[in-house]
């Protein structure tokens, strides 16, 4: 048996899905515990046995999905020599930037309590969301040695205007935009073109 406050693993996702519902269906304001157990289809007294309360289920929650997009987003530098440059780019900026990044955006917006619950997700060198810019970078600099964009490409500062960009956009349109995809990969399409090696 799980020491009381300690979240039995299956019990903790089943949870944080039927969280993930209800922020994309209803968004913040319909985060109550009465509506997440109903959501996750258990009794209402089991997230308060396994969370302090519903601040500590939800601080746990959204430094869990941070953690999530924050380890997509370090896969990019794997992709280097795949695909196309424009295409990889899309993609992760897409899956940083999401419906989902988007519902967190807001949770956190409407609930500034569980800033300082979240700090460790986002800080630079914690393996976090801190260190996507770095990511981003990195998958430059490996298709900078292929060959895939110029040797003399200042990578960090187009892995900074990308997503600072992409983070304008989504925070200026907090209810999110129909046409993301398509200004994304103009906005990425941009860039790569600064980017392109000098013909032979």
């Amino acid at each position: 048996m799980s020491p009381r406050g300690v979240a039995i693993p299956e019990v903790r996702e089943q949870l944080f899905a039927a969280t993930d519902r209800l922020l994309a269906r209803s968004g913040p304001a319909s985060l109550s515990t009465r509506a997440i157990t109903g959501e996750a289809g258990v009794a209402n007294g089991v997230l308060h046995r396994h969370f302090r309360d519903l601040d500590a289920f939800l601080a746990e929650y959204a430094a869990g999905r941070l953690q999530a997009i924050a380890d997509r987003a370090a896969q990019l530098p794997a992709r280097a020599g795949h695909g196309t440059v424009t295409g990889n780019l899309t993609d992760a900026t897409l899956e940083l930037f999401g419906a989902d990044a988007l519902a967190l955006m807001n949770l956190v917006a409407t609930r500034p309590e569980l800033g300082p619950a979240i700090e460790h997700a986002t800080a630079a060198g914690s393996g976090g969301l801190g260190d996507v810019e770095k990511h981003f970078a990195d998958y430059l600099d490996a298709e900078k040695k292929l060959g895939r964009i110029a040797a003399d490409a200042d990578t960090q500062t187009h892995a900074f205007s990308l997503l600072g960009s992409v983070h304008h956009l989504t925070m200026t349109n907090p209810a999110g935009l129909p046409d993301l995809p398509d200004r994304v990969r103009r906005i990425v399409t941009a860039l790569v073109a600064g980017m392109r090696p000098d013909p032979a």
